[in-house]
This record gives structure tokens, C-alpha cells and sequence, in this order.
């Protein structure tokens, strides 16, 4: 049982590497390449690993028996993304979410994919701003209120508040459309003053004429009285 039990405890230790090996195809194991690099040739008896840095585009960012980098990754606009910090050896592209969209698909903790945020329509209002992980939230305004372009609900104008007259209602796109009222004055008032003596004194000859001709006929009663 002795012999058994030594025989197996070696054949376990010769299949198992050490936490920075990796077991080759011909069963070594060989130490790890470290990151930013990948293995070139496996390790033999005599030769330890050899390992090359991986080429531009690509990248390894853990110690690795793998021989080849894996690419990095690509932020497209036309997805909605850009590059917030760029591609090494040892580091994959990070990528973020353009301004005015929000990611719609989220993979190993990063944004694969965004869209434009809504655009409030006419008669509506925007109630919560959209950010980089929820669109914008948009609500139709109240009765009474309107807005034109989508971005705030306005009040009607209030016509009699401005000693104005309603002439056109409004609705959930425009204000109600208001005319001023007519003011009166007083004729002398909008006479220029060349005028309005003229005026005055037409008048006035005129109210003279008139008592001159009422005068004369009491005169001529009084004389046919006196016959």
C-alpha cells in the first residue's frame, strides 16, 4: 500500500504545474509568459520559455502559455463610443459613451453599444435629462401650458393682464394670440396745434354768426309788434 500510495502522489505533483507554469503540449510545464507578451517557444529540458511582446493592436494583460495577443477593441462613433483611454501591450482599449447617448448593451463591464438619447417632441417637456446609462424621459405639458420646440412647458399669455384681447387660442404648441385694445382721446388731444386753433376758430365764427342772426330777429318782432 506504501508503494501504491508514493506512486500516485508523483504521477498527482508531475500533472500538476505551479501557479506561474503552464503545461506545454509535449506535458512540461513551462514558466508563463508575463503580460504584454506571449509565448514564441515552448520551454524544453534545457531551454526555458521564450516569449515576444505582442504586436501593435493587440494586447495580453495577464501572465499567459497562450501564443497569440488577443486584438483590441474598437470604440466606433457610429456605435455611439469613443476612446477614453487607448490600446497598449497590456492593456485592451477602454471605450466610453459619446455625449447626448446611453449604452444599451454592457459586456465585461464595459459599454459595446449606445444610443441617441430621445428628443422631446412638440407639446412636450423634458422631465429627466438623459444620461450615460438611461435616455431622456419626456411628459406632455398641462392644459393651458405649451412648447414649441420640446424643451419647457410655457404658460399661456394672460390677455387681460396686459390689457390685451384674446383673438386666437392657444394649444399644446403655441400661445394664444392676444391684439391690444383701442384707446380713446380726446380730439384736441390728437390735434397738432396749427390745427386745432383753426378748428376753434371756425367754430367760433360760426357760434357768432348764429347769435348775430337770432339778435336781428328779435329786433324785427319787436318792430312789428310796436305797429
Amino acid at each position: 500500500y506504501t508503494i501504491v500510495f508514493c506512486i500516485c502522489s508523483f504521477l498527482t505533483y508531475g500533472n500538476t504545474c505551479g501557479p506561474s507554469e503552464y503545461k506545454s503540449a509535449d506535458e512540461e510545464c513551462c514558466p508563463m509568459c508575463n503580460v504584454g507578451s506571449v509565448v514564441y517557444r515552448h520551454c524544453t529540458g534545457d531551454f526555458s520559455t521564450t516569449c515576444i511582446p505582442c504586436a501593435p493592436g493587440t494586447f495580453m494583460s495577464q501572465p499567459n502559455g497562450l501564443d497569440k495577443c488577443f486584438p483590441c477593441k474598437h470604440c466606433a462613433e457610429s456605435q455611439g463610443l469613443y476612446i477614453q483611454s487607448k490600446c497598449t501591450r497590456i492593456q485592451n482599449t477602454i471605450c466610453d459613451v459619446l455625449d447626448g447617448y446611453y449604452c444599451i448593451d454592457y459586456s465585461d463591464s464595459q459599454c459595446r453599444h449606445a444610443e441617441k438619447h430621445r428628443v422631446c417632441k412638440r407639446g412636450q417637456e423634458t422631465k429627466t435629462s438623459g444620461t450615460k446609462t438611461s435616455d431622456t424621459e419626456c411628459v406632455h405639458c398641462a392644459p393651458g401650458f405649451y412648447s414649441p420646440s420640446g424643451l419647457n412647458c410655457t404658460k399661456w399669455t394672460d390677455c387681460a393682464a396686459r390689457n390685451g384681447i384674446k383673438v386666437e387660442d392657444g394649444s399644446p404648441v403655441k400661445d394664444v394670440r392676444c391684439v391690444q385694445k383701442r384707446k380713446r382721446y380726446c380730439l384736441v388731444a390728437l390735434c397738432p396745434p396749427v390745427i386745432c386753433a383753426a378748428v376753434i376758430a371756425a367754430l367760433y365764427r360760426r357760434a357768432h354768426s348764429e347769435a348775430q342772426t337770432v339778435n336781428n330777429g328779435e329786433w324785427i318782432q319787436f318792430f312789428f309788434k310796436l305797429n
